[in-house]
């Protein structure tokens, strides 16, 4: 597994190593051990798998508060996704900032999102599937979200009208939206 972006934030994007030959290909796309080596001792709890018809589908920016709040392992495993993160940490130095990564099959890349950030994506290409794992179960109760197209945020989605469910359509804006993330510093 490479390491391709380590933030100081917490976020991380990662390459496992594909194998080649005549057949396919072949990756080891989660092995505990080696995560644990890179600093990361989520206990996985659920798996979910998203499948989007069209391309231009946004689904987020989701996040669940605490107790329940989700560390999440996300990549795709068909298609390819614009993924997003938001840094909702409160007195964090990158509160509202957002962070952009092109997710694909064919990369096969996995972007680890920490407690504290919102979370959504949109898909590049029809049929698009998103596997991601989470430490955390689904609670309906601890559920929010932020509007996608929230104008403090500026995102740079690929699409201007997505394909959106009711749910993500109605968010507030980040600065109305129900959040219980602190930041804290680490200490060195």
């Amino acid at each position: 597994m490479r390491i391709l972006t380590q933030s100081p934030v917490g976020f991380m994007l990662v390459e496992p190593v594909l194998r080649k030959d005549s057949r396919g290909s072949f990756a080891e796309t989660f092995h505990q051990e080696r995560w644990r080596e890179l600093g990361i001792c989520a206990e996985w709890k659920q798996d979910n798998h998203s499948v989007s018809k069209e391309a231009g589908t946004i689904r987020g920016l989701h996040y669940q508060l605490g107790p329940a709040a989700q560390t999440k392992l996300v990549r795709a495993v068909a298609g390819a996704v614009y993924d997003v993160i938001v840094d909702i940490r409160c007195g964090s130095p990158t509160f509202g900032k957002w962070y952009g990564f092109i997710l694909t099959a064919a990369n096969a890349r996995q972007l680890l999102v920490p407690k504290g950030f919102a979370h959504g994506f949109c898909t590049l290409v029809p049929d698009t599937e998103v596997l991601y794992k989470v430490d955390e179960y689904y609670s309906p109760k601890h559920d929010r979200g932020i509007l996608w197209n929230d104008p403090a945020l500026s995102i740079d989605w690929p699409v201007t009208e997505p394909v959106l469910s009711d749910k993500d359509g109605k968010h507030p804006p980040l600065l109305a939206a129900e959040i219980d993330f602190v930041w804290k510093e680490c200490e060195p």
